[in-house]
């Protein structure tokens, strides 16, 4: 029987730092409000012109091969997480592929919002350990800056997002000690529009971008937050369990957790009912706010960056979002 196993990271985020003190040149916040609320001190937003979703997601995406010692070429296929594509259609995964001169291999486009990178990681595992696909490049990639209300009135959310990429290279082993031992998919959509963007959307009268739809501002985020709170420190408990359970330890036998970087409060909670020290726990959302699908890549490749992630380590990815949804993988490194 095949089994996965993570061989390259890599991750790119722009060059523009937005920090809470330039936020307010928007809306009215402060430095303190934002910390406080979040943790997040900074963001990263793309440079027009520049940065593109997709050509972030191939920066990190050559980082990765390099370090996993391949090339675009030796890629099977593509599994590509955003909920802020190039384009409506066709996805950016197609974009990427040509950027990277990869035709005629498939690619997956996938929205899964923040639990999106775990989903497509899940993906991947699935097609080698079925023996369809031996390379696999898992992508996470978002430019968020660009839509988000940076008026008072949308503050709740724009203080939260920033832009980036991650991405990994996976590929089969028959080493079933360092491998991806586990993956957990969740969703419950009956809280759909507890975090949503409506528009555009296809299913409305006349065209999908109009003046209408602007002026209603359904193309604005909206978080009902006290819910999104409740339910994130709920489910990321569950699935971090069914993960350890699954697999026969416990969650002391955790060496690194990577969550989904969304609000530091939800990640304290989530360490301290699991009795994880913070030396434990990843947490780069400081820096880089949540950067949605791309965030857990990120963190997972910093992680490894400066040693935190080592061979025989257990590590735990988990993700809680929009949907709703949420998702586990355990890995033995």
């Amino acid at each position: 029987m095949a089994f996965s196993r993570i061989t390259g990271l890599g991750f790119y985020v722009p060059d523009n730092i937005i920090t809470n003190d330039d936020l307010t040149q928007w809306m009215e916040t402060s430095d303190e409000w934002i910390r406080e609320r979040t943790g997040i001190q900074e963001r990263r937003y793309f440079e027009y012109g520049k940065d593109t979703n997709y050509s972030m997601a191939a920066a990190a995406s050559r980082q990765a091969l390099e370090r996993a010692g391949l090339t675009p070429n030796d890629v099977d296929v593509i599994v590509y997480a955003t909920i802020t594509p190039d384009y409506f259609f066709p996805g950016s995964a197609f974009l990427m592929q040509r950027e990277l001169g990869m035709d005629g291999k498939p690619v997956i486009d996938i929205r899964e919002q923040c639990s999106g990178f775990v989903y497509a990681l899940s993906i991947a595992d699935q097609f080698i350990k079925s023996g369809m696909y031996k390379t696999a490049l898992v992508v996470g990639s978002e430019i968020q800056s660009s839509w988000i209300d940076k008026s008072t009135a949308g503050r709740n959310t724009a203080v939260i997002f920033g832009d980036g990429a991650g991405a990994a290279v996976v590929c089969a082993t028959d080493d079933p000690q360092h491998c991806i031992l586990s993956t957990h998919l969740h969703a419950d959509g009956r809280f759909a529009e507890e975090l949503f963007v409506k528009d555009p959307g296809s299913s409305r009268e006349g065209r999908p971008v109009s003046q209408e739809v602007i002026e209603g501002g359904g193309h604005n985020v909206y978080m009902n937050g006290n819910a999104v709170f409740k339910h994130a420190i709920i489910r990321f408990g569950e699935v971090i369990h069914e993960a350890l359970e699954a697999n026969g330890y416990a969650a002391g036998d955790i060496d690194l957790l990577v969550p989904h970087q969304a609000n530091i409060r939800i990640s304290d909670y989530v360490r301290q009912q699991l009795g994880l020290a913070e030396s434990q726990v990843i947490n780069n959302l400081q820096r880089f706010g949540n950067t949605t699908a791309a965030s857990i890549p990120i963190a997972l490749t910093e992680a490894w960056e400066t040693g935190r992630v080592k061979e025989g380590d257990l590590v735990c990815l988990a993700a809680f979002g929009s949907g709703f949804t949420w998702a586990s993988a355990l890995i033995r490194w």
